[in-house]
């Protein structure tokens, strides 16, 4: 059975600096399924807000998201778009 490639975005805070290099690094591993990212240093809270655009079949999001929920010190939120959804 194939998995539908689907369209989701990934909300990431960074609160822990020793966490940005892991947190790139898995995003890195999944690069070839992400549309685009964003990144904006948020200093007066000294935290990294990081928007990440991917399209894969749910397995991957989910893997990719739950990697990256484990790191001490990220905050991780992802949003499936309806697009493409089986009714």
């Amino acid at each position: 059975m194939k998995l539908e490639s689907r369209l989701a975005l990934i909300g990431i805070i960074v609160e822990e600096t020793r966490a940005a290099q892991k947190v790139n690094e898995l995003l890195h591993e999944f690069g070839s399924y992400i549309v685009g990212r964003m990144g904006i240093p948020y200093r007066d809270r000294e935290v990294n807000v990081i928007s990440v655009v991917i399209d894969a079949n749910q397995n991957i999001i989910s893997t990719l998201s739950g990697k990256l929920g484990k790191l001490e010190g990220v905050s991780v939120k992802t949003v499936y778009s309806k697009v493409g959804e089986s009714n």
